[in-house]
């Protein structure tokens, strides 16, 4: 059986830095192809996808769709041509330099799972621009703001987008130095080397992703427990036995928010006994839906429905009379005081002698599925 054709993943929004990367990744990298994609005409339906050597362009094609999304540019197409470049056996590698707002995690699965036989990917790679990264992942500007091409409907914040990135990546490469970046990027993503772009080219040929570890590390619901790095970017880890008192906690989610670059976790919220809620935040932009049923409420043999973190997790932490219940956060940002947000989280939770029945929950009608909604 011919061996697989090792893949590299290279995303970041900004097309100057990811393409010099790319370019760098490119000449080192031998009998390799470098696939680009040109999303400049994007809104008029169309993206043009470049195959190319060091010896020059191998392939293009115009991809035209009804529906212009970079994702779906990609989806359905690239396998394909990964797969046509492996069959040829001339090729020892090829990389792929994803738009700024592709989903790389749904492309690494997609290449695992469409063709897993003749394609692997190797690694997954993030460019960061560290001129604007720290004030990007902070802020509340969407993607649309920034002028990236994307779908017309595409209403996710730049934060989430880079974030998303990093987290999802094995390796971040930064243009410059930079300790805050690098802190942040440790912070967000702690199994990720971290290294500046003078340097990528050692990343090529070296084996990184693991399909599993990936698919966990971003397990809706999980938390972050770093390491500090650097001594301004600050993580609270947090959680609690007791359910939120809705009201107090929907009153203070901007306080909560605010300044901070990520949250994530999961929410017991008084109100919705049956409802394992989801926390995510990137910059100022925060969203809670339902991730599911609590193990508490699921027979054994259905414990697989929910995720593996979750599973292990409560497995160590399992609460006599409520079970897998439990509210734990993670909130990572530049010079964070901590001490004061545990302190505002710790007045959110119900009291003692507080009773859930008739408290008013403000989450309901943005909650679908939810029990109270």
């Amino acid at each position: 059986m011919p061996s697989q054709l090792p893949i590299t993943l290279l995303t970041g929004v900004d097309e100057s830095v990811r393409g010099s990367v790319a370019a760098d990744l490119l000449s080192v990298a031998g009998q390799a192809v470098l696939v680009e994609y040109d999303v400049s005409g994007l809104a008029g339906g169309s993206v043009v996808r470049i195959a190319r050597t060091t010896g020059g362009v191998i392939d293009r094609e115009v991809i035209r769709m009804g529906h212009p999304c970079v994702s779906c540019a990609m989806r359905g197409s690239l396998v394909p041509l990964l797969v046509s470049i492996a069959a040829t056996e001339k090729y020892s590698a090829a990389i792929v330099s994803i738009p700024g707002a592709g989903d790389t995690q749904a492309l690494a699965e997609e290449i695992a799972r469409d063709a897993g036989d003749e394609l692997r990917v190797d690694a997954v790679l993030t460019v960061l621009d560290t001129a604007t990264f720290a004030t990007d992942v902070s802020g509340e500007d969407l993607i649309q703001d920034r002028g990236i091409p994307t779908a017309a409907e595409d209403g996710r914040a730049i934060a989430e987008v880079l974030v998303r990135h990093v987290e999802y990546s094995n390796a971040v490469i930064l243009s410059k130095p930079d300790d805050v970046v690098e802190g942040l990027a440790n912070a967000l993503n702690p199994q990720a080397s971290v290294r500046p772009a003078a340097r990528a080219a050692e990343l090529f040929g070296v084996r990184l992703h693991d399909p599993d570890a990936a698919e966990a590390w971003v397990e809706p619901g999980s938390i972050s427990a770093p390491l500090q790095t650097d001594e301004r970017v600050q993580t609270l880890v947090w959680q609690s036995d007791r359910p939120f008192h809705p009201e107090r906690l929907y009153d203070v989610l901007e306080d909560l928010v605010a300044g901070s670059v990520r949250g994530k976790g999961t929410v017991w919220l008084a109100t919705q006994p049956h409802a394992r809620l989801g926390w995510d935040s990137f910059g100022t932009n925060i969203a809670l839906g339902v991730l599911g049923p609590w193990l508490a409420d699921l027979p054994v043999e259905r414990w697989s429905e929910v995720g593996q973190t979750h599973q292990a997790r409560s497995a160590l932490e399992w609460h006599p009379e409520h079970g897998d219940r439990a509210s734990y956060l993670s909130i990572t940002g530049i010079d964070l005081d901590r001490r004061e947000l545990a302190r505002v989280l710790d007045g959110c939770v119900l009291r003692a002698g507080e009773s859930a029945d008739k408290l008013t929950d403000p989450f309901a009608p943005y909650l679908e599925g939810s029990s109270a909604a």
